[in-house]
C-alpha cells in the first residue's frame, strides 16, 4: 500500500551510486528506492519467447538494471509516496529518467495506476511502444498477466473474485507483511485467505506460483 505524504515532504533529492537490488527497486546510501510508474518481473520470474520457450526474464530485468547504472551516480526524487518501507522515486541517469529507459529496454513496463497518478502515464507508454516495437526483451513474446495493483480502474470499480475460478486454478496466492506466499487447498491459512485484496491472484499450478515470484507458505 502507497502512503502519501505531505506535499511539502515530497522532492527532496537522493544522489549517490545505486546498489541495484531487482529490475524496479535500488538502494542509495542506505534508503531504498522503488522506482516509481514502473514494473519490473520478480528476480525468479519466468516469461515466454516468440517461440514459447520460457526464459528468466525477472533476471534478466535484474541485470539490465545493474548494467545501466554500473559506476554511475544517480539522483533520485522522492515522490512523497511509501510502498513496504520504500521510498517511492523517479531515478536519472545522466539526466534521463531511468524509467524510461528500462520500459524502452523491456525490462519494465508501465504500472499505469501509479504512472497516471504521477503524471508519466502518457511517457511511459510512448516507451512501451518503442520496446514493443522492437520486441525487446519481455516484448518477444506474449507478456506475463499485468500485476493487479499496477490496474487504473479506480478500486470502487474492480471486480475481484472471492471464490475459486473455475477449473483447477484453486492456489492461492497472497501478498503480505512477508512477501507473496501461495496457499495450497488444505494448508493451515487456505480459507483465511480472501482474495479481496487486488495484489492477491489465483495460480493454476505451483510452478506457475513459483515462475511468477511466489514462494510457498511453510504451513
Amino acid at each position: 500500500m502507497l502512503l502519501a505524504l505531505p506535499l511539502w515532504a515530497a522532492q527532496p533529492e537522493i544522489t549517490g551510486p545505486a546498489r541495484i537490488i531487482d529490475g524496479d527497486t535500488l538502494d542509495i546510501a542506505g534508503k531504498r528506492i522503488r522506482i516509481g510508474g514502473i514494473d519490473a518481473p520478480e528476480r525468479n520470474e519466468r516469461c515466454r519467447d516468440a517461440a514459447g520457450r520460457a526464459w528468466r526474464c525477472g533476471a534478466w530485468a535484474t541485470e539490465q538494471a545493474k548494467r545501466l547504472v554500473a559506476g554511475q551516480t544517480l539522483t533520485c526524487l522522492d515522490l512523497g509516496e511509501r510502498t513496504h518501507d520504500r521510498i517511492v522515486g523517479r531515478c536519472y541517469l545522466g539526466g534521463r529518467d531511468l524509467a524510461v529507459t528500462l520500459i524502452e529496454l523491456g525490462a519494465a513496463r508501465p504500472c499505469l495506476r501509479f504512472a497516471r497518478a504521477q503524471g508519466q502515464d502518457q511517457t511511459y507508454l510512448q516507451a512501451q511502444a518503442v520496446a514493443k516495437a522492437e520486441q525487446a526483451g519481455i516484448h518477444a513474446g506474449p507478456l506475463n498477466p499485468e500485476a493487479s495493483f499496477c490496474d487504473p480502474t479506480p478500486r470502487a470499480e474492480r471486480i475481484t473474485p472471492t471464490s475459486a475460478p473455475a477449473g483447477e486454478c484453486v492456489i492461492k496466492g497472497n501478498v503480505s507483511a512477508n512477501g507473496r506466499i501461495y496457499h495450497m487447498p488444505g494448508q493451515r491459512d487456505y480459507d483465511r485467505v480472501t482474495m479481496r485484496s487486488p495484489e492477491t491472484r489465483w495460480f493454476c499450478s505451483e510452478a506457475e506460483a513459483r515462475a511468477a515470484g511466489w514462494r510457498p507458505a511453510q504451513r
